[in-house]
This record gives structure tokens, sequence and C-alpha cells, in this order.
């Protein structure tokens, strides 16, 4: 999945706005991240904790947890060798998680 991949999936979601920068873009909806861009092949996406094992245990290349992230509802998806199918799940959890 590429960058602008990542965009177009995240701006089709109902409320859900471009901010960040030019170089570390990044999607909210009620000014609540929902995903932003590290690089070209690294994204961070909110993921409620209770669903997040099931995510990491789906699509165990594609996502991973940092030490700095572990207590936080995030995970970093590697754009590069994930599969579009759990990043565009794990933005939509995210959506649901922030539209509330």
């Amino acid at each position: 999945m590429t960058p602008e991949d990542v965009g177009v999936f995240a701006e089709s979601l109902p409320q859900v706005k471009r901010k960040g920068t030019a170089a570390q873009p990044a999607w909210y909806v009620h000014d609540r991240l929902v995903v932003r861009l590290v690089d070209d092949t690294t994204a961070v996406i909110r993921v409620p904790l209770e669903k997040r094992e099931s995510l990491l245990a789906s699509y165990p290349t594609g996502f991973g947890v940092p030490p700095r992230f572990e207590s936080h509802h995030k995970v970093e998806a590697y754009l590069d060798r994930a599969d579009p199918a759990g990043i565009r799940k794990a933005i939509e959890l995210a959506w649901e998680m922030q539209r509330r």
C-alpha cells in the first residue's frame, strides 16, 4: 500500500480531514488522530487496545508495537509489507474509535 493509498482510503471515511504537514500528513476525525504517515513506508494508526492483539495476530508482518506504544492505542503499519486489507481494517478501527 502506498502513502497515497492511505490518504485516499482515510479521506473516504465520513468526516475525516487531512492535517499535519506535507512531510508527515495525518488524518483526523473530530480533531482526533486516525492515521499519520511517519515516512513512505510507515504509518501510525490509532487502534483500540482491546482489538490490537487480534489485528497483530491476523497480520503479523504488517504491524508492530514499539515499546513507546505499548500503553497507547497505537500500532505502526509497515506499508511496504502489510496486507492492504489489514491497513484498511486498522484505519477503520481507528475511525470507529475516534468518531464517538
